[in-house]
């Protein structure tokens, strides 16, 4: 096999296998890395970039996600990072601004979603996955396809050639770009996104703690609070960015003051296009997510709108899925093909009703809101009845926050 350069720290070697080699140094590649490592797998990440000093979309840390670091007693560590906490969600629709998820009364060890840029989480990740001789990571390592004997995955080939070997596994978590994708290795169902998002951010003052919604006659924007500046969501029909570019930035501001007449200095802050980038939205998920020797986890098998931002804290819950399912027969030398299936399962069932939810929030709430031109338009009911029984707003914040089938971590930790 040739050998693939691994970085970790200001050490540089030559790495030509691992029992688990990791397709993606994203949160669910570095997460599984971890895992695996911590439970004495030998273990190779591989990264296509040279760093994770990217402008990441996605920055939101859920309860979910941050039970499983208290799991690992991480948690405290974690929020010594710069992040700022949201406790809950509110829609201001058409003036009126109704509070409509809350997580403050969640019961577990962080109830708020952490806004942490990705750097910073997965710089996290890395520092802690270092602590174990068992893990590597290779950067700048594309994965352009995979090696295979008979009918069994047993390694991936870089973009330069290079090939290196899976003793027992490769994991894909190279998210939506993902080779099983492109290369048509796993067969994909696309279940159709009928939005897509325009990205900028606006500078403030003051600091918050909810994520907020703006609906206003066909407009609709979301703000993340991320204390010096709120990362804008503009939500837009499929297919319509052309359209919008067309008539102009200053259109494009005017229309983002009618749902949102607070934002301060909308010349500065958006002076043209290139201060604004189109999310193309998917909503897919793969019908079968692992063959001999492969397994793909996070968005790599599924897809998930931008609704609840719940795409990260899924993916993590399913490399901890993997490294609970796979961890403990991987130290004792058994075969582990026959088990992917049952992480595919446990998995999959979360991924459905997700989606589901997605879905109809897509056909109920965003369809609906983006085809009104006109103001007066009465809120969805649903809304209307979280906004006046306080203790409800608990259960979209339960959805969001915890997920479903949240995993609990029983991954092994390697005998000294």
């Amino acid at each position: 096999m040739s050998e693939a350069l691994v970085t970790i720290g200001l050490v540089i070697f030559m790495k030509s296998s691992a029992d688990i080699v990791i397709v993606g140094g994203g949160p669910a590649g570095m997460m599984a890395g971890m895992l695996f490592a911590r439970a004495g797998i030998d273990t190779l990440v591989l990264e296509k970039h040279g760093d994770f000093l990217r402008d990441f979309r996605g920055d939101t840390v859920h309860p979910s996600t941050m039970e499983i670091l208290s799991q690992l007693g991480l948690l405290e560590q974690f929020l010594r990072r710069p992040h700022n906490r949201l406790s809950g969600g509110d829609v201001n629709w058409e003036g009126r601004t109704l509070a409509v998820a809350e997580f403050s009364r969640l019961d577990t060890p962080a109830p708020f979603i952490a806004m942490m840029p990705q750097w910073e989480f997965l710089d996290f990740l890395l520092k802690q996955a270092e602590a174990y001789p068992q893990f590597a990571l290779a950067t700048n390592a594309e994965v352009v396809a995979v090696a295979q004997r008979g009918n069994r995955i047993d390694g991936v080939e870089l973009a330069d050639g290079r090939v290196v070997e899976a003793r027992k596994l490769v994991l894909m978590a190279d998210g939506r770009g993902s080779i099983v994708r492109s290369s048509a290795l796993l067969p994909l169902e696309d279940l159709g996104a009928p939005i897509d998002v325009f990205w900028f951010k606006v500078p403030k003052q003051e600091q918050g703690d909810r994520l907020r919604a703006a609906i206003c006659g066909g407009t609709m924007l979301v703000l993340i609070d991320r204390g010096e500046y709120w990362q804008c969501a503009f939500v837009i029909a499929k297919g319509n960015a052309d359209s919008i570019r067309s008539r102009g930035i200053a259109a494009f501001r005017d229309r983002i003051r009618s749902a949102a007449p607070e934002l301060p200095e909308l010349e500065r802050a958006v002076p043209d296009w290139d201060a604004v980038k189109l999310l193309s939205v998917s909503l897919d998920r793969l019908t079968s997510w692992h063959r001999p020797g492969l397994l793909a986890i996070g968005d790599a098998a599924h897809a998930m709108s931008p609704v609840g931002g719940v795409g990260i804290n899924l993916a993590i819950q399913d490399a901890v899925c993997a490294a609970n399912q796979l961890a403990g027969p991987m130290q004792r030398g058994e075969a582990i093909d026959p088990l992917l299936g049952q992480i595919e399962r446990r998995r999959l069932f979360s991924t459905r009703v997700i989606q589901a939810a997605q879905r109809a929030a897509h056909r109920n709430l965003l369809e609906p809101a983006l085809q009104s031109e006109g103001r007066g338009k009465s809120a969805p009911l649903l809304m209307r009845l979280l906004a006046r029984v306080p203790l409800l707003q608990s259960l979209p914040g339960r959805f969001v926050g915890l997920g479903i089938r949240r995993e609990r971590l029983t991954a092994p930790l390697a005998r000294n």
